[in-house]
């Protein structure tokens, strides 16, 4: 067809199908569920990426990693998917070094803050110490609990600076 003549110039126009409509939009929504299947599927998160996510998190004292000092174990990982309302619930139990480490809290806001960075909206993410691990143990898990304190916790600069020191060689 060239720009300047028409084949055919009063084309008869027909009134749409409604039926036929209705049928594309159910077929572009359909096309569009199974590529968020699809999607959902390959981006699949298990045990291992989330201990990879937090390997690496230096500890705030010493210049040794949360794996090396074993204050973070793939085994105390725990993940339930609800199919129901498609939400992950990631428990993450973390190990102090010893029983009256002052420095467990600000290492459990740093994985909290790192996984709710890291992963998707349909992740809950629960931190909280290993069971009779220490001395103070239902006072911090209250702590990371309280999403309110962890803001806070987050709106002061210095431990902001501090929690982004120790993610400084995460990938």
């Amino acid at each position: 067809m060239n720009g300047n003549t028409l084949i055919n110039e009063n084309p008869i126009v027909y009134e749409r199908n409604e039926r036929s409509l209705k049928s594309w939009v159910n077929f572009f929504e359909e096309i569009r569920d199974k590529r968020e299947e699809k999607e959902e599927k390959e981006n699949i998160i298990d045990k291992q990426e989330i201990y990879d996510l937090l390997a690496n998190i230096m500890d705030p004292e010493h210049p040794l990693t949360l794996e090396q000092l074993a204050v973070v174990n793939f085994d105390d990982i725990y993940l339930e998917k609800e199919e129901i309302n498609k939400m992950t619930y990631l428990t993450v139990e973390i190990t102090p070094t010893i029983p009256h480490c002052s420095m467990a809290t600000l290492i459990g806001l740093c994985i909290r803050v790192r996984l709710e960075r890291c992963l998707p909206s349909r992740f809950r993410v629960s931190v909280k110490i290993k069971k009779s691990t220490h001395q103070n143990e239902k006072q911090i898990n209250k702590q990371l609990r309280d999403k309110e304190r962890v803001a806070a916790a987050l709106e002061n600069q210095q431990l902001a600076n501090v929690i982004h020191g120790m993610m400084a060689f995460c990938a």
